[in-house]
């Protein structure tokens, strides 16, 4: 697909489906973006288009066919958005563009070759727990064993967190909810075992439990 160069264009990215519930258009809003008016415009779509996908089939459709509809924070960033946001932009909430590179910015490979992408996500249902007093790491150690993510960075509103898929996982787990820091660093085992951990999230609902009604596979390419 070309880079897009019209209101059109950008429209027809915009419809391209990236997963069972998502479209390119739901990860493209920006509100550095839209107050600054810099555009959030891949500079290769077709990249960001496959990597959006795996982020979509191997995340975002197993949690919103487990918990329901989630809530986008924050998602794509263009190299020319990302880079504003880490030296314009202030407060500045991004960092710098090499190590965006497949996290937030989809369309660009990471500095040995790999394929990522990264979102800012709220998980609803477990938000409402979260603001009740329940501990984040309930919905970490749910997401590691049961989806192959790659990244986890907790923040302390809403229970957001940054969810990133790769082709080369690391599987580490950081928050700035107490406790704050490194609850699994990449490569390491988890300090609480499988029992334990389960018994974290035994009330959670079933992995992709949702029935939906019965849906035809012909968005698939």
């Amino acid at each position: 697909m070309r880079v897009p160069a019209s209101y059109s264009g950008l429209e027809t990215l915009g419809r391209v489906r990236l997963g069972q519930h998502y479209f390119m258009r739901d990860f493209l809003y920006s509100e550095i973006g839209n107050f600054h008016a810099v555009p959030n415009i891949p500079e290769d779509p077709d990249l960001a288009i496959a990597a959006g996908r795996a982020l979509c089939e191997h995340l975002l459709d197993p949690l919103t066919d487990t918990f329901g509809p989630l809530h986008i924070r924050s998602a794509y960033r263009s190299p020319t958005l990302n880079h504003y946001g880490a030296t314009q932009a202030k407060p500045q909430r991004c960092s710098a563009n090499d190590k965006n590179h497949a996290g937030h910015i989809w369309d660009i490979r990471d500095r040995n070759g790999h394929m990522g992408a990264c979102v800012s996500v709220v998980v609803p249902w477990f938000a409402d727990q979260f603001e009740q007093g329940r501990d984040w790491r309930d919905l970490a150690w749910w997401v590691h064993d049961h989806l192959p993510y790659s990244a986890m960075y907790f923040f302390p509103k809403l229970a957001a967190f940054n969810l990133t898929w790769h082709e080369n996982p690391a599987r580490s787990i950081h928050s700035y909810v107490s406790p704050k820091g490194t609850l699994l660093a990449a490569g390491a085992d988890p300090d609480e075992d499988a029992t334990a951990r389960a018994k974290r999230y035994a009330d959670f609902p079933p992995l992709r439990g949702i029935a939906y009604p019965a849906q035809p596979e012909a968005w698939r390419i």
